[in-house]
């Protein structure tokens, strides 16, 4: 429960007292807006490190070598903990836009922080409003201001199975041509063991898996896309992590 404390109250002091940074990148947005995006990124990334190392996360991270340095990507991972956002966003290596439920939206002044990185709000039950956020991250990626990182399960997983992937999600990929980076998360459901805020020291496993490119996919993958990143990241699963990224 201590350590759940002191992660809200990073959280808290860090989501007030970074009002006025908020200000100050946005002024550096009207001269440099590449540099603005950098510097709020870094920030969040700065924030989320310092709560996943205060919940316990002993974090390993395996294949980082193969997220293509040139060009912005599309991650695809499994979900099993609000800490999946916490600490991939703190290992992302360039700006990189997620797109989460719009429930966050009701959490002061964080929906700032995550517009302002090219972070997107879904509404699951809404089609028109979840075609209008595929299309806006496509059009992010295409014009190369940010990576997108998405969940296609939609929901965290209860009991660690991985769930359906939602297609939609791949769209992003299929119509900007950007690679697919597949992410094997583990372990972070253990932090807070049956969702309570009793935050543990847990090791968890972070794997990039090889790139997928849309053009050198064969028709049957591309037609049952889902089916095939789901189905690499459940090999990463079920065998030895340390063959995930070769």
């Amino acid at each position: 429960m201590l350590r759940a404390f002191f992660c809200a109250l990073e959280a808290f002091l860090y989501l007030l007292l970074g009002l006025p940074f908020l200000g100050i990148y946005w002024i550096i947005g009207k001269f440099n807006k590449p540099l603005a995006d950098r510097l709020t990124f870094k920030s969040v990334q700065w924030i989320f490190k310092i709560i996943y190392k205060t919940a316990g996360a002993k974090v390993k991270v395996i294949g980082m070598e193969n997220i293509p340095k040139d060009t912005p990507v599309l991650y695809i991972a499994n979900h099993l903990s609000l800490f999946d956002i916490v600490i991939t966003y703190a290992l992302c290596p360039d700006v990189t836009g997620y797109i989460a439920k719009d429930s966050i939206k009701k959490v002061p002044i964080l929906p700032i922080w995550m517009t302002r990185t090219y972070g997107l709000f879904l509404n699951r039950d809404n089609i028109k409003e979840g075609l209008r956020v595929i299309t806006e991250a496509i059009e992010t990626v295409k014009s190369g201001k940010a990576s997108i990182f998405i969940f296609p399960e939609g929901t965290r997983s209860k009991n660690g199975e991985l769930g359906e992937f939602k297609g939609g999600s791949f769209k992003i990929a299929m119509r900007s041509g950007c690679p697919i980076i597949p992410v094997c998360i583990q372990n972070t459901d253990k932090i807070s063991k049956d969702r309570k805020l009793n935050f543990r020291k847990t090791d968890v496993t972070i794997t990039y898996l090889p790139p997928l490119y849309p053009d050198k996919l064969l028709p049957e993958e591309k037609k049952h896309i889902g089916e095939f990143v789901k189905g690499k990241i459940e090999e990463c699963k079920n065998y030895a992590l340390t063959n995930c990224a070769e």
